[in-house]
């Protein structure tokens, strides 16, 4: 399906933030699509259907999608610099290399004896170490941590007591870490020394009433800003630096569960969902629910990121 620019909706006066409708661009009926991320090598997105265990990668300008089988839950997937991805798996950290027939390698355990956990949403820093954080598939709160894995393949501990860990992304000049634990209702931020990856004292940049929807998935654009997608709202959020709400993507389905930017320019708005939870009646009112979703909100996101081992 071919996408506008997104529809403004007329009446914007003062502060009131603008709005665009984003429109399907891949009905995928996933069950709980996840993790976006923007692949620069050959011009494709990546996410996720996180129980099915299913890679996605598709092709905006050909429409083309090809799928691949994890062998277990996956939270969040990255390139590889050289080649290949990366994978925030139910175990762990897993590795696909590039040859043909390769099959995915846990290659860094993550509370892997621990059936009641799995990995969740993830994101690569700018000296490509992986970030992804694990959640109670049992909803026991705080039994949750993130993670962070090096390109040598150590694995260190950031972040403890998470519930639900989501959305992780930088500030344009590093410094700043944004990041969602879906239970506490905001995006904190982390003082961060983009050498060593260490994060220091937390401040909260937006909180997120329980009426507004459940924060999830986030990427940052290049005027630093946050985008934050709303479970339950049928929305993604753009936050500035101050934590002022300026801008909103709708969306004609209620679960919104992350978004990156794309596209030769990086001015392509994508956004997943799930369809998981949802009736029957309101899977017939949202016959988009787990479909892939893309605007054009007028401003670029941030060059890519893949991980270094």
């Amino acid at each position: 399906m071919a996408m506008g620019a997104g529809v403004d909706v007329p009446g914007r006066t003062g502060g009131v933030p603008l709005e665009r409708r984003a429109e399907l661009v891949l009905d995928a009926r996933a069950d709980l699509g996840e993790g976006p991320v923007w692949d620069p090598a050959d011009d494709t997105l990546l996410w996720v259907d996180i129980d099915a265990g299913a890679v996605h990668r598709f092709s905006p300008a050909t429409g083309a999608e090809t799928t691949l089988d994890a062998g277990q839950p996956v939270g969040a997937v990255a390139w590889r610099r050289s080649g290949g991805l990366a994978l925030a798996m139910r175990d762990g950290f897993g590795l696909l290399d590039p040859e043909p027939g390769a099959t995915v390698r846990l290659v860094a355990p993550v509370e892997a004896d621990r059936s009641d956990q799995r990995m969740n949403d993830g994101r690569c820093d700018r000296r490509g170490r992986f970030w992804a954080g694990t959640t109670s598939v049992l909803r026991r709160p705080r039994a949750g941590r993130l993670y962070r894995l090096h390109p040598d393949g150590r694995v260190e501990p950031v972040l403890s007591g998470v519930s639900m860990s989501n959305g992780l992304d930088w500030s344009p000049d590093d410094r700043r870490l944004y990041y969602v634990d879906s239970a506490t209702e905001g995006v904190d931020r982390y003082a961060a020394d983009p050498e060593t990856g260490r994060v220091g004292a937390r401040t909260r940049l937006v909180e997120i009433p329980r009426s507004l929807g459940i924060p999830d998935g986030l990427t940052v654009d290049a005027d630093g800003c946050v985008w934050l997608a709303l479970w339950g709202a049928g929305a993604v959020h753009r936050y500035t630096p101050a934590g002022v709400l300026d801008r909103v993507v709708r969306l004609p389905v209620s679960r919104p569960t992350s978004c990156t930017f794309g596209g030769a320019g990086l001015d392509v708005l994508y956004v997943t969902s799930a369809a998981a939870g949802l009736s029957a009646r309101e899977l017939a009112r949202q016959p988009g629910a787990g479909g892939l979703f893309a605007v054009r909100p007028g401003v670029q996101g941030l060059p890519a990121r893949g991980f270094a081992g």
